[in-house]
Formats: structure tokens, sequence, C-alpha cells
């Protein structure tokens, strides 16, 4: 059997790996906790005991979004999102520290989520800041842009939720921030990744522009458990959580 590489199923991979420490078990199925990151680990190979081991742990009409994964869901589920995705690995990022730059906390989460809310980079949540550092650019005391760690399987780190708040736009924040966070990646002796919808092209020519290229293609999916009342697809949601194909996954406002 090939052995897959880490980042072919990274949540999974985290939540086996650096994030084992936030996992939510229940056999073979792992999950952040629901305050923290929305995204479910499968095995590679989804069995029937895997399926239902999945809605014991999330519960009737539960949203499901997952990647990494290709097995259909079984008779009684509900694929409700799907979208063609980018993965994309450093292939030479200026990674640079960034003086405007300053360390994102509990005490800022009430502003992440309000620039999350009105700029939609991708899920964030309460404590998504448990995943990693979150870096965030302010003017005139107001949190204009911020890019952070979601993702971190053994030797990579994930770079998400980046954007900017619209009156900013088109002046070098997003990728100033990006290259801040790729700074603090590499300090670690490991490697900045992300992901992309497929559609938004200007979001992967600026990935590769800041020296990121194209690892692979992915899948975005969710789904839903069967029974119970239907858990509504968040407000703030793109990419699998969006619910209609092609919705971007940290769709970065430059």
């Amino acid at each position: 059997m090939t052995t897959r590489h880490v980042l072919d199923n990274p949540a999974r991979s985290a939540l086996l790996g650096p994030h084992a420490h936030l996992a939510e078990r229940r056999g073979e199925v792992l999950r952040y906790p629901a305050d923290v990151c929305p995204f479910i680990a499968l095995p590679d190979e989804p069995d029937e005991n895997t399926w239902r081991d999945l809605a014991a742990l999330l519960g009737p009409g539960a949203l499901v979004p997952f990647t990494g994964v290709d097995a259909a869901v079984p008779p009684g589920w509900e694929e409700v999102g799907f979208g063609p995705g980018v993965q994309m690995i450093d292939a030479g990022i200026d990674a640079v520290d960034d003086d405007d730059a300053v360390r994102l906390g509990p005490a800022d989460v009430a502003e992440m989520l309000d620039l999350v809310a009105r700029t939609r980079p991708g899920p964030f949540l309460p404590r998504t800041i448990a995943l990693g550092t979150y870096l965030g650019i302010r003017r005139g005391g107001a949190l204009v842009a911020m890019a952070g760690e979601r993702l971190h399987p053994p030797g990579w780190t994930e770079i998400s939720a980046v954007c900017t708040d619209p009156d900013h736009q088109g002046t070098g924040l997003a990728s100033r921030l990006v290259r801040a966070v790729a700074a603090g990646i590499r300090a670690r002796g490991e490697i900045p990744f992300l992901h992309a919808a497929a559609t938004n092209t200007n979001a992967i020519r600026l990935y590769e522009t800041l020296g990121f290229r194209q690892r692979r293609t992915v899948t975005f999916r969710a789904a839903r458990v069967p029974g119970g009342v239907p858990v509504p697809v968040p407000a703030q949601a793109d990419g699998p959580l969006a619910a209609r194909p092609g919705a971007g996954a940290d769709e970065p406002a430059v």
C-alpha cells in the first residue's frame, strides 16, 4: 500500500499529531471542538463503522465538512456541498517579520470575528486562535487585516483566515501578513501551506506571486448526518461549509 503524504489528509494528520490535544474522537473519527474548527477528520478509506461513529460523535442533522477522502457518503446521508480547490506549498516565500503586525489573542476575538463576518475568508470561530499564531494590523486602533495558522500536520502549518477590511484593500496588508505568518512557521523549522478555491484565481495568482506553488487539487466536501433538525450552514462559511460549488476557501482581500 502506498503511504500517503501528511498533506493528503491534513486535518487527520494534524489531529493525530501536533493538534492531538484538541482532538475529540470516536473510533477512527476525529474532530476539533465545535468552537475551534469545523473540520472532521476521517480515515483515508472510511467503512460502515466509520460513518456510524461519525453520526454518533456529531449527532443527527449535523453538518460534516471534510476533505482528503474520496469515498461516497452512505445511503441516507446528504452531500450538501462540494467545490474544487487547490493546495499550495512554500516554494520560496519571501518570509519576513512585519513591524506593524501584532499578535492577536483572546481579547481580540470579538474584533476578529467582526472582520471575518465582513470579509468571509472561511470558517473562524470563537476559539480558532487555539490552533496557532494569529497576526493582525491595526489602523487608528481598529483591526483592519489579519492572517494566522490553522491545520498543523507534522512538519507543516497551514496559513488561513487571510482577510482585509474592504476600506483597506489594495494596500498590500494581506501579503505582508502572509509573509509574517510564514516567517514564524519557518522559524519553527516547518513549511507553510494553504488552500484556495480553484475558482478564486485572484487569490491563487497572489499566492504564486508570494512564492507558493500548487501541490495538488482537492475537493472541499460537506455532508449532513441523517435525522434530526438539520444544522444550518454558518453565515460566514466558505469552502465546504458554503454548500455551493466553487465557493472560496481562505479568499484574501488584498
